[in-house]
């Protein structure tokens, strides 16, 4: 996984809890977390087109939550920076080679590797979905402040 969904979901907490301050410029989000202003761009625009982020141009504009921090679950966040596709992608080599010879039988079903891995996947996206950005809020109390606080500042 990228380090693209650490900072959209660092960036979505953000945004939730400056939502009262409207848009904020992905320059000050990058300063604020010391990140390569281009790049964060380039994944904000990824979550803009998901849904989850909505951005406003000109000069007064940047970046705020699309959809309340309620209706926004991890899940969302890493299919919008990673895609859809399956984290584990068997290639199925147990039917290659020697160790393939006289095995025909036993390709008929996924192997024992592959089923594992797609059950640890459905339960890594089952516990995803399960959490949203409020919820990432709610464990954070006193950030919220802090980002408050510093933010005006920043503003200043």
């Amino acid at each position: 996984m990228g380090e693209g969904v650490e900072w959209g979901l660092h960036c979505c907490v953000t945004l939730a809890w400056l939502t009262d301050e409207g848009p904020v410029s992905i320059r000050k989000l990058a300063t604020w977390f010391d990140l390569p202003q281009e790049y964060l761009k380039k994944r904000l625009q990824a979550l803009t087109k998901a849904g989850i982020l909505t951005s406003t141009p000109g000069v007064r504009g940047g970046f705020s939550l699309a959809r309340a921090p309620e209706r926004i679950t991890l899940m969302d966040v890493v299919v919008a920076m990673e895609g859809t596709e399956d984290a584990f992608q068997c290639t199925e080599i147990r039917q290659r080679g020697a160790g393939a010879v006289g095995a025909d039988a036993e390709f008929g079903r996924p192997c024992g590797i592959a089923a594992a891995m797609r059950r640890a996947e459905l339960a890594w996206r089952r516990e995803l979905a399960a959490q949203t950005i409020a919820d990432l809020m709610a464990h954070a109390p006193s950030a919220a402040e802090r980002t408050r606080r510093n933010y005006a500042r920043m503003r200043g």
